[in-house]
């Protein structure tokens, strides 16, 4: 059963944690399409994404380099949309501002694993592939639990 057919990964400034989960999951096997954007809280014009993002993410054998930085629009989020959050002050934020958005999560919380995203912003390059590494594990367990939507539990928890 489906159960989302858009996910939005939504981060600070839409450069670096939301676009990298995007990627991540965009590189995994889905069952069924969806829909997978980032989005920042607080952009005021389009930018890149962090140099040092990207540089983490070729050496993972992915990029980043198309995506520009876009402001999460609250508006009308249909009950078919799953949003995301790196942080839970960022999930709190997001349900004060859209009383609608009815599917709204941290990613941690919706993978039911409590390893917290570290913001890498401003540290070294070292940081952002610790960051990668845990969006890496958490973005698996995303997609499993997608594909369990799709096929059933038991199918799916083997790969958990």
């Amino acid at each position: 059963m489906k159960r989302y057919d858009k996910l939005i990964f939504v981060s600070n400034g839409d450069t670096c944690r939301g676009p990298m989960a995007e990627a991540i999951l965009k590189s995994k096997y889905l069952l069924e399409e969806l829909e997978i954007e980032s989005k920042g809280l607080v952009v005021l014009f389009p930018e890149p994404v962090n140099q040092k993002a990207e540089a983490v993410m070729r050496s993972a054998k992915m990029t980043m380099e198309s995506h520009f930085s876009q402001q999460f629009e609250g508006g009308n989020i249909p009950d078919d949309t799953l949003v995301l959050t790196m942080e839970h002050g960022q999930k709190l934020k997001l349900k004060a501002e859209n009383e609608n958005i009815r599917n709204i999560y941290t990613l941690n919380e919706f993978t039911e694993d409590e390893t917290e995203i570290p913001n890498p912003y401003g540290k070294p390059l070292t940081a952002y592939g610790e960051c990668l590494e845990v969006l890496e594990g958490l973005v698996k367990k995303l997609a499993v639990k997608l594909n369990s939507f799709a096929e059933g539990e038991e199918r799916w928890e083997k790969y958990m």
